[in-house]
């Protein structure tokens, strides 16, 4: 056996005696009419549900092809309830499920207005030139939805990326890129997500330093800041955090920015379209938006679509795409993928019932709780690991996906 065998099999194993090994659990949209497309509603197989029950580890081998559905009433194979159901065709088992589990916030990935838009620009221009951006890959579309993306965050422009985690990477890797002797700091929220780590992680250098304060704590912020010597600073942080809901203190970091002139890099993954009086953000909300010097964003979830962006000056656009090695290096979207993010956009300016359903349903959930919640992200402690993975596993066998 060789030693990346030994190492392969080693890795694997240690992994799962640990718990921690992931796994790919095939599923598909499901819809019986157009007017009730839903990208929370999927059928998987029983063989996915079991291994998914017993939460044993998968990469994906066990998904199978699941039956045809026609829609308009003319076949009825596959059941959509609350509940899950069963359906058996031609020897195989198939289970419908609800996922409370994605980041369509505002259902746009299902509306009709980006499904024709998406359609219409498929037939019309295929997937678009395959290229990157900077070679043959940027289209008129793209700098339609740049310029849509500049407007919605108050800039000057925008940069698409191919998601967001390049995003983040391209922009803290160019910011900390060595001019003469100076030196950066790098200042991070220690539960920032995980692109904005690698992006910090990736830049560390002999003349760039990383500090990671804690969770929200200005105070402890503002002490780092007063101890270091750097000659220019960046402060980086989520607006909205993904695992705990919970949104930065936007108003402090203004208030810090002017007393100590570092760069404020915002992450507004979560509050994009979700915040803000027409969806601009959670600095938008919080009334700072013209504080923050860039705006880090993706299409991938309340926009429903799939892509990244950078909302920043046209000085800074230059030079990121320029030396944002994630950037330059990448693909440009798909042109049907730009032409689904600039319709869904157009309809959440357009009509803020979309927000305003979802916060109502925020509030309602608040209420059942008995708890004030700041997000549409909803961290509930109910216990250990093997109670929280339990109570996961019964609601899933009931047809609700709500992970633990």
């Amino acid at each position: 056996m060789s030693s990346w065998s030994v190492w392969l099999g080693g890795i694997r194993d240690k992994l799962e005696r640990a718990h921690l090994l992931r796994s790919l659990r095939p599923i598909t949209n499901v819809s019986t009419s157009p007017a009730s497309v839903s990208s929370v509603e999927v059928i998987l197989s029983d063989a996915t549900l079991q291994r998914w029950l017993s939460n044993a580890p998968s990469a994906g081998e066990e998904g199978g092809v699941p039956p045809p559905v026609e829609e308009n009433g003319v076949d009825t194979t596959i059941i959509r309830t609350r509940a899950i159901e069963q359906n058996t065709r031609a020897g195989s088992r198939w289970h419908s499920i609800r996922l409370f589990s994605t980041n369509d916030y505002l259902g746009l990935s299902a509306h009709q207005e980006v499904l024709d838009a998406v359609a219409r620009t498929v037939l019309s221009q295929g997937m678009g030139p395959r290229a990157s951006a900077l070679v043959a890959g940027y289209t008129h579309l793209h700098r339609e939805l740049e310029t849509a993306l500049a407007q919605l965050k108050e800039t000057e422009d925008c940069l698409l990326c191919p998601s967001g985690f390049s995003a983040n990477t391209a922009t803290i890797s160019t910011l900390c890129t060595k001019f003469g002797n100076d030196k950066v700091a790098i200042f991070s929220d220690e539960l920032n997500h995980a692109s904005i780590v690698d992006g910090a992680r990736l830049s560390k250098s002999s003349s760039t330093e990383l500090h990671i304060y804690r969770h929200n704590d200005v105070q402890h912020l503002e002490q780092l800041l007063e101890a270091s010597n750097a000659d220019r600073k960046l402060v980086v942080t989520d607006t909205i955090f993904s695992m705990d809901g919970d949104m930065a203190p936007l108003a402090d970091l203004a208030r810090l920015k002017k007393r100590y002139g570092f760069l404020l890099v915002v992450d507004e993954a979560h509050a994009t379209l979700v915040c803000g009086h027409n969806g601009g953000g959670a600095v938008q909300q919080a009334g700072v938006a013209r504080d923050v010097d860039v705006h880090i964003g993706t299409l991938s979830k309340a926009f429903g679509s799939l892509g990244g962006f950078i909302a920043c000056s046209r000085e800074m656009k230059q030079v990121l795409l320029t030396k944002g090695r994630a950037f330059v290096y990448s693909t440009a979207l798909p042109v049907p993928v730009v032409a689904g993010a600039l319709a869904a956009l157009r309809v959440a300016t357009r009509d803020p019932t979309h927000r305003e359903r979802l916060w109502a349903r925020v509030r309602q959930l608040g209420r059942a709780l008995g708890r004030p919640l700041a997000s549409p992200i909803v961290a509930l402690v109910i216990g250990g690991e093997e109670q929280a993975l339990a109570i996961s596993q019964e609601l899933l066998r009931r047809g609700f996906h709500v992970p633990a």
